[in-house]
């Protein structure tokens, strides 16, 4: 399985017993979806290698622990522990309305209701204190705060992004 194929659901965070069971804190807002999984992807050494889990449990909110097949003793879970782990982009949830997943809106037209069509989304930077649309027109790359005010329409249909901004952010860039 490619990693461009799958998404990032969490990370290995510790060992939970020495019979070799781990806690994965899932990157999701609803952990409830993912504790009956069978298997999951853990990258290890740039390669997403299938896990199957025997038992698995919701704790504390986000945390679920969890039982791998094969992974026995606390030396086992060594090699994995702070491993991502990855399900196929096929088990995500589709989502409506002007939810979207950052990759599915790679590529899609950004129209500003003041200033049409300002380019293409290239990236989504969430390693920001405030996650920003990475949008390239020309050669030029603009950023924009993604802010739900900000979003007036996902058009997945057309794959564009309407927004309004406010005035002089898009100028700074122009």
């Amino acid at each position: 399985m490619r990693k461009e194929d799958c998404f990032y659901l969490g990370k290995i965070v510790r060992k939970h017993s020495f019979k070799g069971e781990v806690v994965i804190k899932l990157d999701t807002d609803e952990p409830e979806l993912y504790q009956e999984m069978e298997s999951v992807f853990v990258n290890l050494g740039n390669n997403l290698i299938p896990f199957f889990i025997k038992e698995s449990l919701l704790q504390k909110g986000n945390q679920l622990r969890v039982q791998f097949e094969g992974i026995k003793n606390e030396e086992d879970t060594e090699s994995i522990l702070k491993a991502g782990i990855y399900l196929p982009l096929t088990l995500l949830p589709k989502l409506t309305g002007n939810q979207f997943y950052y990759h599915e809106i790679i590529g899609f037209a950004v129209i500003d209701q003041i200033h049409g069509n300002i380019g293409n989304i290239t990236g989504v930077n969430d390693t920001t204190a405030q996650a920003l649309f990475e949008v390239e027109k020309e050669g030029r790359q603009i950023l924009v705060p993604m802010i739900d005010q900000f979003i007036l329409l996902v058009d997945r249909k057309n794959k564009e992004l309407h927004l309004k901004t406010p005035q002089g952010l898009i100028e700074m860039y122009l």
